[in-house]
């Protein structure tokens, strides 16, 4: 292999390793780690600031702009009849200074039981530079992945609904090598997603207890190269649950729990065994849908090694007057699976048609990569039926 498929390979490697959040896994468990690595990690990433302050939960809770991340099915349930809104998100400042996720989405009411709705992401990964030899004039590269989403969600009942959506997928984090020579990667994907939501009590106290469920990203493989070895889109499951309580005519509070678990072969990712060392990938070659209904049951380690590969969150939002929002919750991840674990915190405020929310997240461990993740989201209300979220 030459300088210059060298130079774009590892870049490549550099790029999925630091954007798939567990680089902090190294450091704490040095065996009989396993971790579940695919192509386009930033398909992960929450991006929007009400989510990322509640835990990183969403499947569940009441419908906003931002529900393409998270259900597209929450949709037909929105009070408004049109949204927009935009999120920025500085991403991995403590390490790279020019990274950051960028996030439009917007929905549209056609009629009481349909919605349509689009969201675009684009990821920057910061400028990089790079030379063949050290003398050589470096080469400056600006490498980045997007995504552009259409949904369609429908009303199935009073309480229920579903959604299906396509989506368009773009990396190009090599920016072609030193001579302009690797490949960019493209991939179509496509959402399932559920919702249901229950009304209780009196008018003045209602309580609304709501589920989800969304299998996302169910794509085609990506290859950066032209080997025959491609790596899967991270197809994901999540479930989730949410409670809200209208405690009297100004406070409202809920709780909100999700786990999530990725449905892509176990192993497509690298062990690392007693010295800290990258054991080869034990990849399989299996179809999409394989690797989905065998991600239930492949793990090496049996069960209990499934149960590892699902990550919990919990989340807390209280608002006041419908005017103004707390909102706290926690990330649990096995260490053997990338050790992600932290708290996070933000407010929202509502201001007429327009919402503004921000996050912060608070590791659990000193060292963290995702130190100091900030979120700043804004949004407008359209047409609003109504001022309660």
């Amino acid at each position: 292999m030459n300088i210059q498929k060298i130079l774009s390979r590892a870049l490549c490697i550099i790029a999925l390793f630091i954007f798939s959040n567990k680089a902090e896994a190294q450091e704490t468990s040095v065996t009989g780690a396993n971790y579940i690595q695919t192509a386009v990690p930033f398909l992960t990433i929450v991006p929007d600031s009400r989510a990322g302050a509640m835990g990183n939960t969403g499947v569940a809770t009441s419908p906003d702009h931002n529900s393409m991340f998270w259900n597209a099915a929450k949709y037909s349930f929105t009070k408004s009849e049109a949204g927009i809104g935009a999120s920025y998100t500085p991403w991995l400042r403590n390490i790279i200074d020019d990274m950051s996720l960028s996030y439009l989405s917007g929905y549209y009411s056609l009629d009481k039981y349909q919605t349509i709705a689009a969201s675009f992401r684009y990821f920057s990964l910061g400028d990089i530079f790079l030379q063949q030899q050290a003398d050589d004039i470096p080469i400056k590269k600006s490498p980045y992945e997007l995504s552009f989403d259409v949904a369609y969600s429908r009303r199935l009942g009073n309480n229920f609904s579903g959604a299906i959506a396509f989506r368009y997928i773009f990396s190009d984090i090599s920016q072609g090598g030193y001579d302009n020579q690797s490949k960019t990667a493209n991939s179509f994907a496509a959402d399932i997603s559920v919702y249901h939501r229950k009304e209780y009590g009196s008018s003045h106290n209602p309580s609304v207890w709501a589920w989800g469920v969304n299998v996302s990203n169910i794509g085609s493989k990506i290859s950066y190269s032209d080997d025959s070895e491609k790596e899967f889109t991270p197809t994901n499951l999540r479930i989730g649950s949410s409670y809200k309580h209208q405690i009297d005519q100004y406070n409202s509070i809920t709780v909100s729990v999700d786990m999530n678990k990725l449905l892509v072969p176990s192993s497509s990712g690298r062990k690392i065994d007693e010295n800290n060392d990258n054991l080869a990938s034990n990849q399989v070659d299996k179809s999409v849908i394989s690797g989905i209904f065998n991600s239930f049951s492949d793990a090496p380690n049996g069960m209990s090694e499934e149960f590892k590969e699902i990550t919990w969150s919990l989340g807390l939002e209280y608002w006041y007057q419908n005017q103004f929002a707390v909102r706290t919750g926690y990330f649990y991840e096995n260490e053997d699976k990338g050790n992600r674990k932290f708290y996070t915190a933000g407010v929202g405020v509502k201001l007429s048609m327009f919402d503004l929310d921000f996050s912060y997240l608070i590791p659990s461990s000193q060292s963290n990569p995702l130190q100091n993740t900030l979120r700043v989201s804004i949004s407008a209300n359209l047409d609003l039926k109504s001022n309660r979220r």
